[in-house]
């Protein structure tokens, strides 16, 4: 198993969306970035990419690409699961927190699971978001930015699949096989 841990501050402007879980939230300001600035998001592809042992996400998306210019975080969390897949681990959960003073959260957090979850090819009870505020303390709490930090767990693709065996095999067997000495 391995564990990864992401962070990501944005500052928020006037003129632009915020966007958060690749969820367009209503507000009177955005957060400014490169991409579309979605803190979460990338927090989340922060702790996939460490646990990986795969960089940041500036050394595969950086800002001074011209092709990541307004992207949508939600896109390029896709490309970190192609990144992952491609080192034969898969995702075990995602927890995931929003530093914000304002707006309030809470009504958007589930859709922004979903989509999360969608872009990972996961369940959604395998990410969890939240939100809090900082009671107006610091950068968050005067509504200068927006921070997030994420964690997750990887385990390897021999482990996932040797554990659904074992459940399998003690369940009666494989699928319609009569069985094997496998995990007994």
């Amino acid at each position: 198993m391995r564990i990864g841990m992401g962070y990501d501050v944005h500052k928020l402007v006037e003129d632009r969306k915020l966007i958060l879980g690749g969820v367009t939230i209503p507000h009177t300001m955005g957060l400014l970035g490169h991409s579309d600035a979605d803190v979460i998001v990338h927090a989340i592809m922060d702790a996939l990419l460490g646990a990986a042992a795969l960089g940041d996400i500036g050394r595969h998306f950086p800002d001074t690409d011209p092709a990541y210019k307004g992207i949508s975080s939600i896109e390029l969390l896709k490309r970190v699961k192609k990144l992952i897949d491609d080192k034969l681990y898969v995702i075990e959960n995602i927890d995931a927190t929003i530093m914000a003073q304002k707006p309030k959260l809470a009504p958007f957090i589930p859709e922004m699971v979903k989509n999360v979850a969608d872009a990972l090819q996961i369940s959604e009870d395998q990410v969890n978001i939240k939100a809090t505020t900082e009671e107006g303390l610091g950068f968050t709490g005067e509504e200068k930015g927006i921070s997030a930090n994420a964690i997750c767990l990887l385990t390897t693709v021999e482990n996932f699949v040797y554990q659904d065996i074992m459940n399998e095999n003690r369940e009666g067997g494989c699928s319609g096989c009569s069985g094997c000495s496998k995990g007994k």
